[in-house]
């Protein structure tokens, strides 16, 4: 939904549904988007946030049928795109994922070649008064990135990608934006690592001679251009797992001209001081289909584990005080999980910045766990658990908005 006075458009990502291939994408489009619009925005344009595997791209590449379902199937229930979410290329759903989200990442040519084809797509099914962005994964899983030429490799790519943005909107007039997510164990981890990637291998002469190169366009457009057509999904669950101050984050982004396409709210599971009785509750949050990455504060120093479980372990073998954040969405309209915290007061701090000056036109709710939440937290059905995530967002944006006048 369009929050009006340049605040942007606030949706939920469809992640959350099954979406593996076409047919269960649109399912759940018809199933779940159109009953979510019915109770937040029963008389205004609803946005949504489309989830599309590689598998859903190709059906509707090679079927132009489908395309024309989806953009009659949005205009008969006024309903708009104006952001995928591509980051898992593959299955998210029902089977193990793990750190095979990341696969193909960005040193292959199937995740350059899903990635343009999904713009081209967005150029033909969204609004032409949007400008939908590309949600995509933050580069590679930071263990196979083993040499210089690892990152050579990926970085060209994301050269490929926007020459490829630029030529589209100088073809079809219709410009689609790519916006990178960095993620615990990933090569992009956290924002000063996402700062320093950004101002060394994008914003750099080097960056513009190969974007121009593959674009065909002179330096002096070039310059202007990687910046218009590519920036960052602040996911606020995992910045608060890596123990950053999220108003410092978007300090940082800001001061070095980085965009945040996407501004999204999420949190993260939060323990204040590890102790026997909190470990017998966490188990109920192990052994999942995804990864669960865990950041530990212990005597001022953190230590990072891939899983929940790994953490656990470690805390088995030495007990004592520490403090936890583990990357598992968990409902943003709720402050605690009854034995332990979330990470929500990151989604407030980052509201309040926005309302004084808003830092994106996107903003996205993306708790996509809802199929493997521990039982008591499953308050009401799916639609009903998302109805009340976005009346959480938008009603403390409206009171920081409020609370400045």
């Amino acid at each position: 939904m369009d929050l009006g006075n340049g605040y942007g458009h606030l949706t939920y990502s469809t992640l959350v549904h099954p979406g593996d291939t076409w047919s269960d994408m649109k399912s759940s489009l018809q199933t779940y988007v159109p009953e979510v619009k019915k109770r937040v925005s029963p008389d205004a344009p609803f946005g949504v946030s489309l989830r599309l595997a590689n598998a859903s791209v190709e059906e509707l590449l090679a079927k132009p049928e489908e395309r024309a379902w989806l953009k009659k199937f949005l205009l008969d229930n006024d309903l708009y795109i104006f952001t995928v979410n591509a980051f898992p290329y593959g299955p998210f759903k029902g089977q193990r994922v793990k750190e095979q989200v990341y696969e193909p990442d960005w040193t292959t040519e199937q995740r350059t070649k899903y990635t343009t084809n999904i713009a081209d797509i967005l150029a033909e099914v969204t609004r032409p008064q949007d400008e939908p962005t590309i949600q995509t994964a933050p580069l590679a899983f930071r263990p196979n990135v083993t040499s210089p030429e690892y990152v050579t490799a990926f970085n060209e790519n994301i050269y490929r990608v926007i020459a490829h943005l630029i030529t589209l909107e100088k073809k079809t007039g219709r410009r689609v934006k790519l916006a990178i997510e960095p993620e615990p164990h990933c090569y992009l981890e956290t924002i000063p690592e996402t700062v320093e990637y950004f101002k060394k291998d994008i914003y750099s002469l080097h960056a513009a001679q190969r974007v121009s190169h593959y674009s065909g366009q002179p330096l002096a457009e070039v310059f202007g251009a990687v910046r218009r057509y590519l920036g960052v999904v602040l996911d606020i669950c995992h910045q608060s797992v890596e123990f950053e101050n999220i108003t410092e984050d978007i300090d940082a982004l800001s001061q070095a001209g980085i965009p945040i396409f996407k501004l999204q709210e999420a949190a993260a599971l939060k323990v204040d001081n590890v102790t026997p009785e909190i470990v017998a509750e966490l188990k109920k949050y192990t052994g999942t289909i995804y990864l669960s990455q865990t950041t530990q504060m212990r005597n001022g120093e953190l230590t990072r584990f891939l899983n929940l479980e790994d953490a656990i372990e470690a805390w088995e073998a030495d007990p004592g005080p520490r403090e936890w954040r583990t990357h598992f969405h968990v409902p943003v309209f709720l402050k605690d999980l009854g034995p332990f915290q979330t990470t929500r007061n990151g989604i407030d701090d980052a509201l309040a910045v926005h309302a004084k000056t808003p830092l994106s036109t996107h903003l996205e709710i993306e708790t996509y766990t809802w199929d493997v939440l521990p039982e008591h937290l499953k308050t009401g059905d799916i639609t009903e658990y998302v109805v009340r995530e976005l009346e959480y967002v938008k009603g403390e944006l409206e009171r920081q908005i409020a609370a400045l006048k």
